[in-house]
């Protein structure tokens, strides 16, 4: 719960839910970062529907709706990396009007 508790502190953290009949059925997390020589963007950190909810527009719409807050904040665009067979993903992330780049290569750190 710290985690949560930090996260939601940060006024360029933004966490948005989607309910149907006052439950959770999905959320869409996304982080505001800033380059000195770019300006500040939103990195769609994680997109989450539940199964019975899945495929009916909620990814998208939350997707959307991040990219309205993106857009209110100023950010200059929004990104989102995920795998090229994660097609769920891939469907919501281009029906919210986000255009797939040329192919890349994540490099991690884990610590």
């Amino acid at each position: 719960m710290e985690a949560t508790r930090r996260f939601l502190a940060q006024d360029n953290h933004h966490l948005l839910l989607a309910e149907e009949d006052g439950a959770a059925v999905g959320f869409v997390s996304g982080v505001e970062t800033t380059h000195p020589d770019k300006g500040t963007e939103m990195f769609l950190y994680e997109l989450s529907v539940d199964g019975p909810a899945r495929r009916r527009g909620i990814g998208a719409a939350l997707v959307e709706a991040l990219a309205s807050v993106a857009r209110e904040r100023g950010c200059y665009g929004m990104w989102v990396l995920t795998d090229d067979d994660n097609a769920a993903a891939v469907r919501a992330y281009t029906a919210a009007g986000g255009t797939p780049e040329p192919l890349t290569r994540l490099i991690a750190w884990t610590f």
